[in-house]
């Protein structure tokens, strides 16, 4: 199987900055895209940024410019660096990784258990 373990969440006011990361262990033979989505209250899970195994990102508009995806390969770790965080960036914060397990398995969406991130005004 295969854990990814999200940190770095928090209370913090408007125009403040934190830190997400995120490691994946266990069973894993490569990943392929890696990605952070959130979900604030009553609201479907979205897509915040991705990142491919050789870098390529892309970011939801609503984060585009105040908002960097990272990821170091060998660690198998990916970051979420967030800048002039707003009210309505609260929500929970959850990794996601594309893993194949096995030379010969498929590769599959793993996820993690989500941190909070809290934005007051």
């Amino acid at each position: 199987q295969v854990q990814l373990v999200e940190s770095g969440g928090g209370l913090v006011q408007a125009g403040a900055s934190l830190r997400l990361s995120c490691a994946a262990s266990g069973s894993i033979f490569r990943i392929n895209a890696m990605s952070w989505y959130r979900q604030a209250p009553g609201k479907q899970r979205e897509l915040v940024a991705t990142i491919t195994s050789d870098g390529n990102t892309n970011y939801a508009d609503s984060v585009k410019g105040r908002f960097t995806i990272s990821r170091d390969n060998a660690k198998n770790t990916v970051t979420l660096q967030m800048n002039s965080l707003k009210p309505g960036d609260t929500a929970v914060y959850y990794c996601n990784a594309d893993v194949r397990t096995r030379s010969y398995n498929p590769f599959r969406d793993f996820w993690g258990q989500g941190t909070q991130v809290t934005v007051s005004s």
